[in-house]
């Protein structure tokens, strides 16, 4: 089983940067596509990006060009590394598979943009 634990979150100006972070447990991490998801107030919990264990990725339209998810499997780790945020980017962020278990959901990590 995994567990997934999300941080980096903040409060950040539009057009400045945040890292965030999912450390992972488990055996097998390796072999799971990874994604990160985010829910915003009022709104349904979409998809920002997703990467393979081979570490293709895609991302959500809103994203592309600011946003890059990465992993390091050595350290059962997903980064999201997100620059020239816009306030449309405030949400809550989770980490999960691509496709998501149902399980793993967590507190995620709140990214709030504003001036």
């Amino acid at each position: 089983q995994v567990q997934l634990v999300e941080s980096g979150g903040g409060l950040v100006q539009p057009g400045g940067s945040l890292r965030l972070s999912c450390a992972a447990s488990g055996s097998i991490f390796r072999l799971y596509a990874m994604g990160w998801y985010r829910q915003a107030p009022g709104k349904q919990r979409e998809l920002v990006a997703v990467i393979t264990p081979s570490g293709n990725t895609n991302y959500v339209d809103s994203v592309k060009g600011r946003f890059t998810i990465s992993r390091d499997n050595a350290k059962n780790t997903v980064y999201l590394q997100m620059n020239r945020v816009k306030p449309e980017d405030t949400a809550v962020y989770y980490c999960n598979g691509g496709p998501p278990s149902r399980g793993y959901w967590g507190q995620g990590t709140q990214v709030t943009v504003s001036s």
